[in-house]
């Protein structure tokens, strides 16, 4: 192991996001009571520009009227673009009027750790300035050429960078890509034409101490399609992936979700290696396979998820 090691920043459960536009109150709602373990409450894509201020304000009041946490929900609340000129506005007002009661914000087509750096330095001073105690973390969305030419870059941005999402749609237009589906794959390539790019944010994020997160999918009438692009994000290591439509968390919790067995697994995996220890050993057998230092490390990270997921149950259900 390297001596440098770099730890994750922050856990959270993030099997499933569902994203709500903040022009819809009545979405909002519906959100506070789904069983989506995050929720972010947009202000970007999702919003036409004439509905931006309206988007926001409702917004601030679901932030201060609803207690998210008390539901077990983690919320966040996708800005828009530095490029624009409502980006401002977005941060101040949001963080001013309700900063103690927002848990992330999630920052779109970052393309240069300095994106990142203007956020986190308008946060800080408004943080400051109200005596928040709590601290507003930031969640990058690659989602450009750019962004992903620079994901190991944006990836070791110190401060409050907990997490990078990869933005499939932006992301196939930004590169001219052809798609059928955001999301989806394209018949006409070998293969699944996103694997490098969520490989590569990946491979940053966990350099980094950061959680890894997928986009859309945007068929949400094919929970086929959907599920069997969860499954392979997470087997390059994503921890979860948006739900554009509420019918789309029930397939995320399930596929971001340990099984019993894979649990019950790595609960034997520690026991065989401890008990290997005792007699000196570096390595044991389990069900005919070897087993050693790396098995424990990946049967650790099942029962981290695992705790987390029975210690939210038991939220909700409090």
């Amino acid at each position: 192991m390297s001596h440098t090691i770099n730890h994750l920043k922050k856990l959270r459960l993030q099997r499933s996001e569902l994203a709500v536009p903040g022009s819809s109150p009545e979405m909002i709602d519906k959100a506070a009571n789904s069983a989506a373990d995050f929720v972010f409450l947009d202000i970007e894509d999702a919003v036409a520009p004439p509905d931006k201020e309206r988007a926001r304000k409702n917004i601030i009041q679901a932030l201060n009227d609803i207690d998210w946490r008390a539901k077990g929900k983690t919320v966040s609340v996708r800005i828009n673009g530095l490029d624009t000129h409502y980006m401002y506005r977005d941060v101040v007002d949001v963080m001013e009027q309700a900063g103690d009661r927002l848990d992330t914000i999630l920052v779109p087509k970052v393309g240069v750790p300095a994106d990142l750096y203007m956020v986190e330095a308008m946060v800080n001073q408004i943080e400051m300035a109200k005596g928040f105690k709590t601290r507003v973390g930031l969640e990058a969305l690659i989602e450009t050429a750019l962004g992903m030419a620079n994901v190991e870059a944006i990836a070791a941005t110190p401060g409050r960078l907990e997490a990078m999402h990869f933005g499939v749609a932006d992301y196939a237009a930004s590169n001219k890509a052809r798609t059928v589906n955001i999301g989806g794959l394209n018949p006409d390539y070998p293969g699944d034409q996103w694997h490098f790019a969520l490989s590569r944010m990946t491979v940053a994020c966990r350099a980094y101490g950061l959680r890894a997160i997928d986009g859309p999918f945007g068929d949400f009438s094919d929970p086929e399609g959907y599920k069997a692009a969860a499954r392979r994000a997470a087997a390059l290591g994503i921890e979860g992936k948006w739900a554009i439509h509420p019918s789309q968390i029930a397939l995320a919790n399930d596929v971001f979700s340990p099984p019993e067995k894979e649990v019950t697994r790595a609960r034997r995996i520690l026991e065989v290696l401890k008990e290997a220890e005792a007699l000196g050993k570096g390595a044991a057998a389990l069900d005919g396979k070897m087993i050693d230092a790396a098995s424990e490390r990946m049967a650790r990270n099942v029962l981290v998820v695992s705790e987390a997921i029975e210690r939210a149950g038991q939220a909700q259900a409090h």
